[in-house]
């Protein structure tokens, strides 16, 4: 044997060290292809068509190893909404209107994909009649405000927005034209759209001639 070849003693550690890791990896794919089932389910066939059973014949994956991974189906179903779309970050533009515009657009965008457009009328429909589904609901919906909530605790602090401005309304104003038009009037969702709603909403909260209101953090 040539001095400094492996020796029968360390090629069993390398291969129980593969051992090891070996296990982490099939966790890894065994997640991945379950919420790869789930978003693929809930984008055809939205929140009522994703059951654990129908999850399990399309990722091939048995029920107890779904279970194994998340303890509930809501669990499950709060992970796979969460890769439906690029969560929405609170940008800096420089100024609230750049702030507002680069959200909203954002939204718009989001709004305007197949996979939301399928995934979020059933949830809102679920969550009038399921405690569990309404709670998954409201973290998704704070997911999505909290961007808003920043920028507008930036332009409070900068005095861009009148002391007294109420956040809720305000993002209200932002994304709610979104929402209307994406599932009742049915108008395109283009950027250009988004830029008139920011506009117009600051229009509304901001007095003429500016805001000389002291700033007010909430």
């Amino acid at each position: 044997m040539r001095k400094g070849s492996p020796t029968s003693k360390t090629r069993p550690g390398r291969s129980a060290k593969r051992d090891i890791e070996a296990p982490d990896q099939r966790v890894v794919r065994s997640r991945r292809t379950i919420l790869d089932a789930t978003t693929q389910l809930l984008s055809e066939r939205g929140l009522s068509g994703a059951t654990v059973d129908e999850i399990s014949r399309r990722s091939g994956v048995a029920k107890t190893t779904i279970y194994r991974h998340w303890p509930t189906r809501i669990d499950l179903l709060r992970d796979a909404c969460s890769k439906l779309g690029t969560p929405l970050e609170a940008p800096d533009a420089g100024n609230f209107e750049g702030d507002a515009i680069a959200l909203t657009s954002k939204l718009a965008r989001m709004l305007r994909s197949a996979q939301w457009t399928s995934v979020l009328p059933s949830i809102i429909d679920a969550a009038e009649r399921e405690p569990d589904i309404a709670d998954m609901y409201s973290r998704l919906q704070q997911g999505y405000s909290a961007p808003f909530e920043a920028i507008i605790r930036r332009a409070l602090r900068k005095g861009e927005l009148p002391a007294n401005t109420d956040a809720a309304t305000l993002i209200a104003a932002l994304t709610g034209p979104l929402f209307y038009r994406r599932w009742f009037s049915r108008e395109p969702l283009t950027d250009a759209f988004a830029k008139r709603i920011v506009r117009l909403a600051i229009g509304g909260a901001v007095p003429r001639g500016g805001s000389n209101h002291k700033p007010q953090m909430i």
